[in-house]
């Protein structure tokens, strides 16, 4: 019964707030990964941001002023990661906040013996449990690319939310029953090793070196450059794309393919 009035309730949220089309025309031409997206797969993305912008706050800090088109922008992006889920996946929390530009955190952190120290670190992006993504602008507006040209700031911070529905971010989100935990183990695991030990013998990396950093990232940083850069990753990795394609529903690659016919 609440699933039937849920849906209900969706469609009527649809219906009248849909994104304005040349709003959502705006978004599609300036993100390529959206651009090759099928009509039929833009037309469910878009009711998926409508949705998501009516459930969620997108708001500015620091005297930013976000407007509709940052909302739409950012919104189509996190959307892109459900386009075949469900916005459940992003139940539980209701913000994003925008900085114009990187900010600070202090943490309290334990070293090896127990000593608490205070740390800053100046983050481009961050993803809370239940609580809200935020994410610089200057790192995430259109063509920006921080990190390397598969970087994609906003798709990152939208990966750790999906890390986290079964508990503390740890490179495994909830798989789908037709996946095999020990697979997604065996995979992501041998390709994070790899990746490590080439960073230790100071070898050049095709993907940014953060990704080493531990099993979160991994997985946060394969899910950009599976959008960003699908090709690569299939080069570099084809088993972990096979699993990030079985997790997330989708091919890109394909859609790279289908582009170049």
């Amino acid at each position: 019964m609440l699933k039937h009035l849920r849906r209900a309730w969706l469609q009527y949220v649809m219906f009248s707030s849909h994104i304005p089309y040349p709003l959502w025309h705006e978004s599609m031409t300036s993100v390529p990964i959206l651009s090759r997206l099928s009509q039929q797969e833009q037309h469910r993305l878009r009711k998926l941001a409508s949705l998501f912008l009516h459930e969620k706050s997108i708001t500015g800090a620091s005297g930013l002023n976000v407007d509709s088109t940052m909302r739409v922008y950012i919104a189509a992006q996190a959307c892109l990661l459900i386009l075949n889920l469900d916005l459940d996946y992003y139940q539980d929390w209701s913000e994003v906040i925008v900085y114009p530009d990187t900010f600070v955190i202090q943490r309290e952190e334990y070293d090896d013996n127990g000593i608490v120290h205070e740390t800053r670190k100046t983050l481009a992006g961050e993803a809370w449990g239940r609580g809200p993504v935020i994410l610089s602008w200057a790192n995430a507006k259109p063509g920006i690319r921080p990190h390397g040209s598969a970087s994609n700031v906003i798709l990152h911070e939208f990966a750790h939310k999906l890390d986290m529905l079964n508990g503390a971010a740890n490179g495994m989100p909830p798989l789908h029953s037709n996946m095999v935990r020990e697979h997604w183990t065996e995979i992501l695991s041998q390709a994070y090793e790899k990746l490590y030990q080439q960073l230790e013998q100071n070898h050049r990396t095709a993907i940014d070196p953060y990704a080493a950093e531990n099993p979160a990232e991994f997985f946060a940083v394969l899910t950009e450059v599976f959008f960003e850069q699908s090709t690569l990753l299939f080069s570099l990795y084809p088993d972990v794309y096979e699993q990030l394609s079985l997790f997330y529903r989708q091919d890109p690659a394909q859609r790279i393919s289908s582009d170049s016919l």
